[in-house]
């Protein structure tokens, strides 16, 4: 597995081209990785869902956006800077494009 690539502000991971938002910083660890604990059994329920009872699927699929809300993935931003979330959008077109294209040329 390669390492992530990071914006320099920490806000951000890059996959593919795309900015997508990490986890809050702040959390203590022991949080952090209930939350992904959580956030992984939420995505096993979704899958399990898909596969034979999708009755269970919305149910499933909100437990996955509660995990992403309490991690900071989703929701409100953690940063208190005002900078806008950028989650989804091509890192060339935004702020990071500078960045991202010798980050890229780098690797």
């Amino acid at each position: 597995m390669t390492e992530q690539l990071v914006t320099p502000d920490g806000r951000y991971i890059v996959v593919r081209g795309r900015l997508w938002r990490r986890s809050d910083p702040s959390l203590l660890s022991d949080r952090h990785q209930a939350l992904v604990d959580d956030l992984m059994t939420a995505r096993r329920a979704v899958g399990r869902a898909l596969r034979s009872d999708h009755a269970a699927l919305s149910e499933a699929r909100a437990g996955v956006d509660a995990a992403k809300v309490a991690l900071g993935e989703r929701g409100p931003v953690w940063w208190a800077d005002g900078a806008p979330d950028l989650t989804r959008r091509m890192a060339r077109n935004t702020g990071y494009a500078e960045w991202y294209a010798n980050a890229v040329l780098a690797s």
